[in-house]
């Protein structure tokens, strides 16, 4: 995105001077009144959905960014929230379904770039259990959040080509796809 902005400032927020620096790629320091102001790391949740025939389940963007791309179902961590009550609040909004159970399996930095802000994160992934349908396929008893989500397609995920091959928004989700097929193929060796 070209337009994004990476983290500048054109005044201190405290005392209005213009020589601000972003300083170590983590805070704005303003040599006039020594103000410093640490640009930490957002937390997002995502969830390893995975359907009744082996699929996982994405979500198709309906905005900004990567409008259009497929995610794994997920959103930032809300003040006061654990990272597995954001992954079963994300899973209930946006899916209008809730997981039986969320269970940690990795995390990987990030980037989102949202209207000309670069906002660094830390994504936070579980595998989610779902409930038996009883209406036939997973995908068609979910309920979507139309704002955020366009459609929900499910994907073979077999190999790292699989993986390759799909149009992801995010970094962290196809890092975390690999190493989710990792694990599994690990686990089916034990």
């Amino acid at each position: 995105m070209a337009d994004t902005v990476d983290n500048d400032f054109l005044f201190c927020p405290k005392c209005g001077g213009k020589k601000v620096q972003y300083a170590d790629d983590r805070k704005w320091n303003c040599p006039d009144c020594g103000f410093k102001l640490y640009n930490n790391v957002a937390a997002a949740v995502g969830l390893v959905i995975i359907d009744e025939k082996g699929g996982v389940i994405f979500e198709v963007r309906a905005k900004e960014p990567k409008k259009g791309f497929l995610a794994l179902p997920g959103g930032f961590c809300d003040p006061g929230e654990t990272a597995e009550e954001a992954a079963v609040r994300e899973c209930k909004e946006e899916l209008g379904v809730e997981p039986e159970k969320v269970s940690y399996l990795c995390s990987f930095p990030n980037v989102y770039d949202y209207k000309g802000i670069r906002y660094k994160t830390c994504d936070l992934f579980f595998v989610a259990k779902m409930g038996i349908s009883k209406s036939g396929a997973l995908v068609d008893s979910m309920h979507i959040q139309d704002t955020e989500v366009t459609k929900l397609v499910s994907k073979q995920v077999y190999s790292e080509s699989d993986i390759d091959k799909l149009p992801l928004a995010f970094e962290s989700a196809k890092k975390t796809l690999r190493f989710w097929l990792s694990s599994a193929k690990a686990d089916k060796q034990e």
